[in-house]
């Protein structure tokens, strides 16, 4: 499975206005100019994740875009699956209801299960939170 630029522009997104998170909206303009992502794409992202209550509008002149909610609230897995759909490498372990009929006899199966599960539980562990304390400790370390 690969994670397309929607949904890694997302993540980045989010992240950005995560960092940004000062009370005031921040503009798509100047998301763009940090993250060197066209305005026109991360306009159509930032509606995915407006219709879908992330992110709330704001209007007028000094409108943009803040959080919701908290960035601890927000895992990476939600908004990779917001923006990708399922994450599962195979349709047969999706979290779809269906089932495979060869699921008992198929060794295979159980590959594509644990890969399943370690993919869920490593984008289900990291909060935005945990990207901003990431993200402010990297630039701690820069040195010129």
């Amino acid at each position: 499975m690969k994670i397309s630029t929607k949904g890694r522009y997302a993540v980045r997104l989010m992240l950005d206005l995560a960092m940004h998170n000062t009370g005031e909206a921040v503009s798509i303009k100047d998301i763009s100019k940090r993250q060197g992502v066209s305005d026109k794409y991360l306009e159509q992202i930032i509606s995915v994740l407006n219709k879908a209550g992330y992110v709330r509008s704001i209007r007028g002149a000094q409108g943009g875009y803040m959080l919701k909610k908290d960035p601890k609230d927000y895992t990476v897995g939600m908004i990779l699956r917001l923006t990708e759909g399922s994450l599962a490498p195979v349709s047969c372990v999706d979290d779809d209801d269906m089932v495979c009929e060869r699921e008992n006899g198929c060794v295979t199966f159980y590959v594509w299960k644990k890969l399943n599960d370690a993919i869920n539980g490593v984008v289900d562990s990291i909060t935005l939170a945990d990207l901003v304390e990431m993200q402010m400790q990297m630039s701690d370390n820069y040195v010129i």
